[in-house]
């Protein structure tokens, strides 16, 4: 799996999550996992999570941590376990910065207040998953909590200690799996 930070600002709206974005902006082929910094500004018609259309739940923030990760050869099943992996690492990350947060599903929540969002989804030819984190909290339809709150400046550092901590583990279940004989009965 192929990490990249991209360096400068990119707004999501929710088009970015699609089959080969990472490829065709950024060079990487296969199985990857890039992050970025920007706006998130994802409309009703844009979005993937059904919940939210018909709950009229739109997302919104000036400023966010962006995740998209693409891996081919994975049903939208297995994107979900990695969706949760993901953010279990993300977790795991931040309390290595000494933040305590609480997972729920698929959200993290730093002292009551919603940190994240995320979705896993399924293409044609991969699945994908688009995760961010508030780096603000400034223009959010809901109060939320951030990484500024947190303070934790050093984004860029931030986001490739989960990138790394991800792709060593994917890897490391790719062995796993690789290791093992068949057993028959």
């Amino acid at each position: 799996m192929k990490k990249k930070f991209i360096d400068k600002e990119i707004k999501y709206t929710g088009r970015e999550l699609s089959p080969h974005w990472i490829y065709k902006n950024f060079k990487l082929c296969g199985d990857s996992i890039v992050a970025f910094v920007g706006e998130v500004d994802v409309k009703l018609d844009e979005m993937v999570d059904i919940e939210d259309v018909i709950n009229v739940e739109p997302i919104y923030s000036k400023k966010m941590l962006n995740f998209i990760i693409e891996c081919f050869d994975t049903s939208l099943s297995e994107m979900v376990w990695r969706q949760r992996l993901f953010i279990s690492i993300i977790k795991e990350t931040l309390e290595k910065y000494g933040k305590q947060v609480k997972r729920s599903g698929d959200d993290l929540f730093w002292e009551g207040k919603k940190l994240s969002v995320s979705i896993a989804t399924g293409s044609i030819t991969s699945s994908l998953i688009h995760t961010a984190l508030n780096i603000i909290g400034d223009g959010a339809p809901i109060e939320v909590s951030s990484l500024q709150d947190m303070g934790i400046s050093d984004i860029k550092a931030f986001a490739d200690d989960i990138m790394s901590a991800f792709v060593d583990e994917v890897e490391s279940i790719y062995y796993a799996k690789c290791k093992v004989r068949g057993v028959v009965e």
